[in-house]
C-alpha cells in the first residue's frame, strides 16, 4: 500500500488562536478531518491509511500543538484547546460540516470537538480513545502520568526530530502531555450522551485501552456503534495490512445520515 510519505503532500500553516498550525490537504470530495495519536505526527499515525482516503475524500489532516510541523507555544495542551484549534481551522477553511477520524488521542480531541462544536461534525470514528484516564490499563495509565523524554520509544522521538520546527523541544512536548494525563478529570457522561453524530467506536482485542471503557463509551454515545478488531493492538491495525478495516469505516461513513 502507498504511504503517505510516497503520496504528494500539500502542508501549509494557519494562525489559530495564537498557534501556528500545520495541516495538508489531499484528494477532494466530502471532508474527512484526520486527528493523530499523542506524541506523533500525520505519518506516523496515519501514513499507510491516508492515501486509500484520499481516493474518495478530501483529507484535512492537522498537527496539533507541539507536534509535528506545529511549533509549541507558552500555554498548556488540554484536550478543550486542541478541541478549539482545530475546529477554529475548520471553520477558516470554509467547512460547515465534516466527518472526523480521530486515532487514541486524537480519538479524544474528536470526542470534544463534537461535545463543543456539534454543528462541525457529520460523522465520528474513534479508534482507541478514552474519555477518562483510567480507560488505559493501570500500567499505561501510570506511564503516561510521568512520562520522560527518556521514556519514550526512540522512534517516536526520531520521527519527530524528523518534522518539528525545534526539534530540542521533544522533552518539553512530553511533559506537557504528562501533565495533560494528570490533569485529565474526564468527559461527563451527560456530554457525550449529548453527541448526537453517528460514531463508529473502534478498538484491538488487546489495545492499552480497556476493551470495558470502549464498550462503556459506545453505550454512552447515542448514535454509537462498536467495532473490536480481533489479533490487534493499539498500533496494529492502522500499520499492518488495514484494507478490510478501510473498507468498515469506509462503509460507515458511506452510509445515509
Amino acid at each position: 500500500m502507498k504511504t503517505a510519505t510516497a503520496a504528494a503532500r500539500r502542508g501549509r500553516y494557519a494562525s489559530v488562536n495564537g498557534l501556528e498550525m500545520y495541516y495538508e490537504t489531499h484528494g477532494s470530495g466530502r471532508p474527512l478531518v484526520l486527528l493523530h495519536g499523542g506524541l506523533n505526527t500525520i505519518e506516523t499515525s496515519f501514513g499507510p491509511v491516508l492515501p486509500y482516503f484520499a481516493a474518495t475524500r478530501q483529507i484535512i489532516a492537522v498537527e496539533q500543538q507541539a507536534h509535528g510541523h506545529t511549533a509549541d507555544i507558552d500555554r498548556a495542551l488540554t484536550f478543550e484547546q486542541m478541541a478549539d484549534d482545530t475546529a477554529t481551522l475548520l471553520e477558516r477553511l470554509g467547512l460547515e460540516s465534516a466527518d472526523i477520524f480521530g486515532y487514541s488521542v486524537g480519538g479524544t480531541v474528536a470526542l470534544q470537538i463534537a461535545i463543543r462544536h456539534p454543528k462541525l461534525v457529520r460523522k465520528l470514528v474513534l479508534a482507541s480513545a478514552i474519555y477518562a484516564l483510567d480507560g488505559y490499563q493501570p500500567v499505561v495509565a501510570d506511564g503516561l502520568r510521568h512520562a520522560t523524554a527518556e521514556t519514550m520509544p526512540p522512534a517516536m522521538r526520531e520521527a519527530y526530530a524528523k518534522v518539528a520546527p525545534r526539534p530540542a523541544d521533544w522533552p518539553r512536548l512530553v511533559a506537557k502531555m504528562a501533565r495533560l494525563a494528570t490533569d485529565f478529570k474526564g468527559y461527563a457522561p451527560t456530554d457525550i450522551r449529548s453527541v448526537n453524530a453517528p460514531t463508529l467506536v473502534m478498538t484491538g482485542d488487546a489495545d492499552i485501552v480497556r476493551l470495558e471503557h470502549t464498550v462503556e463509551l459506545s453505550r454512552l454515545l447515542t448514535r454509537g456503534q462498536l467495532a473490536v478488531l480481533p489479533g490487534a493492538n493499539h498500533f496494529s491495525y492502522l500499520m499492518e495490512s488495514p484494507n478490510w478495516l478501510l473498507a468498515m469505516i469506509s462503509a460507515f461513513l458511506d452510509a445515509p445520515v
